[in-house]
């Protein structure tokens, strides 16, 4: 079995810090920054693609949790004319329960972009077969920042350094028009744009990842880019390409939010580590 999964790249152990002292979003629990401890790991380039999450499917028969709950949450804009809808996500009225909606067709998907529609049972699922495991919080912030202290973006402090897009996030007014003036409206590639200094590509916007940890965060929940549907959260990082200043900054590094370990969106994926 060969995945482009299985070249994971060498992290280095030694003292890291991560969370922020400047929090853009105090509510989602972004701080205090605070120095820890990590043994080396290994992390995967991209996030886990359509075609590398069918072979798993095909080699073990596995059901996600969308399939045996019959639906699973569809941004408004990407829903089918004809589509079944079974309700709405409470305080984000974009996001659809569909009928029938799972990681096998989500709507435009090519075979390497991100699998969506997966649930942190599945993803859990998935790195077993592999030998692997989910990042922990702290891993997942130390491999974005390329272990540099603070740093918003994998890149640096600006979003659009000398005006190149960096990330797949979204562009215009939010949730009514996505101009894709980066180059995508909705999922991209999961090697588009350029990489982090780890060699890590799209650690912030294209998708949501799931990490090992249970969320921890103050205040109220966060529901804007991934509809949280009940206690005992699972960590998500880094935003998704429905990102947008103007109502969810969350692609940054220590931005965070979370979600049910059984739900499952659109634009929520992962990637593995060892």
């Amino acid at each position: 079995m060969s995945t482009r999964t299985d070249e994971l790249v060498l992290i280095p152990g030694g003292a890291y810090v991560i969370g922020t002292d400047r929090p853009w979003i105090p509510a989602d629990g972004e701080g205090p920054a605070r120095a820890v401890e990590l043994d080396a790991f290994r992390i995967a380039p991209c996030a886990v693609t359509v075609a590398e999450f069918a072979t798993f499917v095909e080699a073990t028969g596995f059901v996600t949790d969308a399939e045996r709950a019959g639906w699973s949450f569809v941004f408004a804009s990407e829903v089918d004319d004809g589509a079944t809808i079974l309700g709405r996500a409470a305080g984000a009225p974009w996001w659809l329960g569909v009928k029938g909606v799972c990681w096998r067709d989500p709507f435009d998907a090519d075979p390497d972009d991100p699998v969506v529609h997966v649930s942190w049972n599945d993803a859990e699922e998935y790195c077993r077969w592999l030998g692997a495991r989910l990042p922990t919080e702290a891993e997942w912030e130390a491999a974005a920042s390329s272990g540099v202290p603070g740093r918003t973006f994998p890149w640096g402090e600006e979003l659009m350094p000398d005006g190149a897009h960096m990330c797949n996030v979204w562009q215009g007014s939010f949730p009514t028009d996505d101009t894709g003036e980066d180059g995508y409206r909705g999922r991209a590639p999961v090697d588009a744009f350029p990489p982090n200094a780890f060699g890590l590509y799209n650690m912030v916007g294209n998708v949501w990842e799931w990490c090992a940890d249970a969320l921890v965060r103050d205040g109220k929940p966060a529901g804007c880019c991934s509809p949280t549907t009940a206690n005992d959260e699972k960590v998500q990082k880094g935003g998704s390409y429905l990102c947008h200043h103007s109502y969810c900054t969350r692609y940054r590094i220590q931005a965070r939010s979370g979600s049910s370990p059984d739900s499952s969106t659109g634009n929520v994926g992962f990637r593995i580590a060892r």
